[in-house]
């Protein structure tokens, strides 16, 4: 009984195991790689892709002349000869690597000698048809085609696919014994579709390289988004890098060029977080908070504010060197301080941080992308009535630009807040789809009619406010400038600033958003001055690619 049980264990219950091990010993294998998947565009363009190429491999086992073999692989490949000879020779492993992607030319050469040992098998190149377009997002891979940055490497479990073999007899020392082989074909990786759309994404790029080229920024970065599902359409930054000539001898440069920072980076916002403030303002207001001030509210015409022994000051006098007096839409239009300080002060901490917890601050946004910051926002305990103040105008808090392209979007899009996403869906080598992303919504943040009068105000800033360089006549542009003096080691660093503009259009109906962040730009730094005309020219691009007519 004991024989007995034995022998079935080693036969059906473990004999599954043991064939394959057995069959493990007794073939040696010839890889067959799989192909990378695609990535596109939302309309199909390619934007990384595969380029034949072949590896060499060495049995050292079943080399009969390991001086020839050297010899030839050393002529063909341009290695070293001797160096050849001895990984050869001294290999104690069944199979070497002699060669990586080499050319289709090289490897038919190979083939001519007819080594016996040496084989050759087809592998991939990963190619990038645009270079340094959407350099930041779609990431590289490395030399075995792993993914080691952004979108190559968030989805590479999908876009590595599954690698198969042609299986060959041979003996315990791994010379074949003939018999023939069996072949396991490869599963090619799938194809990601994004939702970037190669136009606007070629325009946001054009629109940061001329900004960096004239202001000279540290760095300069867009996001363009829909507001409508909250799509990513573009995301650039400048300066890029050639996807298809990575400098991976750098490490220190290829870090930086490689990071993402619109998700990577936070920032003290400035105005435009002004736009938030604004919202949970009126959202009080709709709802009936007595503390929270109407549309046609006027504002004191002083032109500082003290709260907690701190000055807060307005930029500038507004009309004939005096500071006047104005409402929610004028402040607005002239991004005063003093007013937006009144508001948080009003709301108070606790209605006020319900909205910031609302509007996504100080967490991440759950975008499809490694390595998103969450931002900074002080704990609601701990805020002080001058830490409150501040928070109103875009101080004291620190958001990434996707936080912020993304609480935008849904003060105005009618108070819907999605969870961002590049990707649109997964398809089969095939082209068959196996999976579609859909929108998320998230949470509600304000009314649908808090939304609206907000829109309504902030066309005011660009038709008649700070944020005018972004107007364009026929469209129903609406935004808010930015300027923000940057901090370092808890002081002012001075002659450093983070200009920014965030915009969007048509205002009555948003279907793109952009926001524009100039890092210690050199010559002028007003937001309403660098960022400003480039997100009109985004916008301007964006008519022409979509073939948007003017309202009517």
């Amino acid at each position: 009984m004991l024989l007995f049980a034995r022998f079935f264990y080693l036969q059906v219950a473990d004999g599954e195991r043991l064939r394959c091990l057995a069959l493990d010993q007794w073939t040696r294998e010839i890889p067959v790689i799989a192909a990378r998947g695609r990535i596109t565009d939302r309309g199909g363009v390619v934007l990384a892709d595969n380029r034949t190429a072949y590896s060499v491999y060495v049995r050292a086992n079943a080399v009969k002349d390991a001086r020839k073999a050297a010899e030839v692989l050393a002529g063909l490949l341009g290695e070293d000869e001797e160096e050849l000879y001895e990984r050869i020779a001294a290999s104690r492993v069944s199979e070497l690597t002699v060669a990586r992607h080499i050319p289709r030319e090289e490897a038919e050469q190979l083939e001519e000698y007819d080594l016996a040992g040496v084989y050759y098998a087809q592998d991939n190149v990963r190619v990038y048809p645009h270079g340094e377009l959407l350099s930041r997002v779609l990431g590289f891979t490395s030399s075995d085609n792993a993914g080691l940055t952004g979108l190559e490497k968030y989805y590479d479990d999908y876009l590595a696919g599954e690698d198969g073999e042609i299986a060959y007899f041979a003996d315990l020392v791994g010379a074949e014994t003939g018999g023939g082989a069996s072949y396991l074909p490869a599963t090619d990786g799938m194809t990601l579709e994004l939702t970037v759309d190669y136009g606007i994404q070629a325009v946001a790029e054009a629109a940061m390289q001329r900004l960096y080229a004239a202001y000279a920024p540290v760095t300069a970065q867009c996001i363009v988004l829909d507001p409508r599902n909250f799509e990513i359409l573009a995301m650039a930054e400048a300066p890029s890098y050639d996807l298809n000539d990575v400098p991976r001898d750098d490490a220190e440069l290829l870090n930086e060029l490689s990071r993402n920072n619109l998700v990577s980076d936070i920032y003290e916002p400035g105005s435009t977080f002004k736009i938030v403030t604004a919202a949970a303002n009126l959202e009080e207001y709709f709802k009936g908070n007595g503390n929270a001030f109407s549309p046609q509210h006027i504002f004191g015409s002083s032109r500082t504010r003290t709260v907690d022994g701190t000055t807060i000051r307005c930029w500038s006098d507004h009309r004939n060197g005096k500071h006047a007096q104005q409402t929610l839409a004028e402040a607005l239009n002239n991004s005063c301080n003093p007013c937006f300080t009144d508001i948080a002060l009003a709301l108070g901490t606790q209605t006020f941080y319900e909205y910031l917890e609302l509007f996504g601050f100080g967490k991440g946004t759950g975008i499809d992308f490694s390595g998103e910051a969450q931002g900074m926002l002080l704990p609601e305990s701990a805020v002080r009535l001058c830490d409150l103040a501040r928070i109103g105008f875009g101080q004291t808090v620190a958001v990434t630009a996707v936080q912020l392209a993304c609480a935008a979007a849904s003060a105005v899009n009618g108070g819907y807040y999605y969870r961002p996403r590049l990707v649109r869906s997964l398809a089969s080598a095939d082209g068959k789809v196996e999976e579609e992303f859909s929108s998320v919504l998230l949470n509600r943040t304000v009314s649908e009619q808090t939304s609206r009068l907000l829109a309504q105000m902030l066309e005011g800033v660009v038709a008649e406010g700070s944020g005018s360089r972004a107007y364009i006549e026929g469209y129903k542009v609406a935004g808010k400038t930015g300027t923000a003096q940057k901090f370092e080691n808890g002081s002012i660093a001075q002659g450093k600033y983070v200009s920014s503009f965030i915009g969007f259009f048509p205002s009555d109906e948003p279907r793109y958003l952009a926001l524009v962040i100039a890092d210690e730009p050199q010559g002028a730094y007003y937001g309403s001055v660098v960022a400003a005309p480039a997100a009109k020219e985004i916008f301007e691009g964006i008519i022409e690619v979509k073939g948007i007519q003017p309202y009517e």
